[in-house]
């Protein structure tokens, strides 16, 4: 008996230190580790070098990923703290990092010192003003000479942070610049989860979407002091981060192409189903007739994925509710079952009024370019109302809920 209660006291009192260490560090300064011996050091003293001048109670934390250079020996000579994560990818380590961080703002660079870890202030200023992300910007703060690759300078940085812009709203000129600051518990609530170069991103996004206060300061861009060539991959990474932002905005990569198509094909329809229609000497008919109905039910199936996405992520708790999740509330499994009815029973009307034409017929030829109009609108009819009970239901087992 007394031993148990000695042993809760010790562990009680521990668990006690702990917290006092943690409430005493303001600022944690996070690396991420693959190999990086060759400017660890460097990058570690820099940081240290700043935590002394400017005074502020904080932390250097090495995330390592599996080192075997000789990395972690050095981190700990240096007096660094580091942690030990398993898992691998860029995404995997910053997230074993954040989740042992003590200090009450996170500061995350890669340690190739390519960044200054020397001028953090501006960052610390703008966590302390209640920001919730700090971003560094590198086209603002300045890129050296072969800092970065002319076709992440010029293409692949400024149309992945255009898309950022336009999808989400994110009001930062740099989306994928590595230096950045950030309340840790408010990242952490976000549970993000992407653990390859892609987590830069999903950062980003699940913050704006959750509405999170983000700002910008410039910052510097130095050439990486390794030999050896950087873990970034410029076509896979690019294509992560491309994918990760059209499937987190389900309206821009399903919803709006999908709405584009249907009334392009609808516009379509009602001028080419009376007959054939010539504008500028080009003539359109019933094979532009057939293109339409296509097109019709491919962007009815987009829609669809646009539904179905948006569920999916909000029962998962990918992304938060918004005004568009909400209205969604209201088309449940029986209304969506009954608009594809409605459908489905229009179109085999119609396909039963061109079996009777052919049966008149004796079951011989028709008219051709008439009756396949009226074939083409009720096949497409029974093809969008099957679409949509099937999308009712998957959006129902979508909502079931899991543990």
């Amino acid at each position: 008996m007394n031993e148990e209660g000695g042993r809760w006291v010790e562990q009680e009192d521990r668990k006690s230190q702990v917290e006092i260490n943690e409430a005493s560090v303001e600022l944690t300064i996070l690396m991420p580790c693959l190999n990086e011996a060759e400017t660890l050091e460097v990058c570690i003293r820099k940081a240290q070098k700043y935590l002394e001048d400017s005074g502020i109670s904080g932390e250097v934390l090495i995330a390592d990923n599996g080192s075997t250079d000789g990395s972690i020996e050095i981190a700990c000579s240096l007096g660094a703290r580091v942690v030990d994560v398993p898992s691998r990818g860029y995404g995997a380590a910053l997230l074993g990092g954040i989740g042992a961080a003590h200090g009450k703002y996170v500061i995350m660079g890669d340690a190739d010192d390519s960044y200054d870890f020397s001028a953090l202030q501006p960052f610390v200023d703008r966590l302390r003003g209640n920001a919730d992300i700090v971003m560094g910007n590198r086209f603002k703060g300045g890129i050296a000479p072969g800092a970065m690759p002319f076709l992440h300078r010029y293409v692949g940085n400024p149309v992945l942070s255009w898309l950022g812009r336009l999808f989400f709203h994110i009001p930062v000129g740099d989306f994928h610049c590595g230096l950045r600051g950030f309340s840790r518990d408010r990242i952490r609530a976000l549970n993000l989860r992407t653990t390859g170069m892609e987590f830069a991103s999903e950062m980003v996004v699940r913050a704006s979407l959750s509405d999170y206060r983000i700002e910008e300061v410039p910052t510097t861009l130095a050439p990486d002091g390794r030999s050896r060539p950087p873990h970034l991959r410029t076509w896979r990474d690019g294509w992560r981060h491309l994918s990760f932002l059209l499937m987190y905005s389900p309206r821009w990569l399903f919803l709006y192409p999908g709405f584009a198509l249907i009334v392009l094909s609808i516009l379509a329809g009602v001028f080419l189903f009376p007959g054939g229609l010539e504008i500028g000497g080009v003539g359109f008919d019933i094979h532009t007739f057939i293109v339409t109905s296509f097109l019709l039910i491919f962007g009815t199936q987009a829609i669809s994925f646009a539904f179905l996405s948006r569920r999916f992520a909000s029962a998962h708790q990918m992304m938060p509710q918004s005004r568009f999740s909400s209205k969604l509330e209201a088309i449940t499994l029986e209304r969506l079952l009954i608009v594809a009815g409605i459908l489905f029973l229009g179109g085999f009307l119609g396909l039963l009024y061109c079996t009777f034409q052919w049966v008149e017929a004796g079951f011989g030829p028709l008219e051709y370019s008439d009756m396949l109009r009226v074939l083409l609108v009720s096949m497409t009819a029974m093809a969008m109302g099957g679409q949509l009970a099937l999308t009712a239901f998957v959006s129902s087992i979508v909502e079931i809920p899991t543990r």
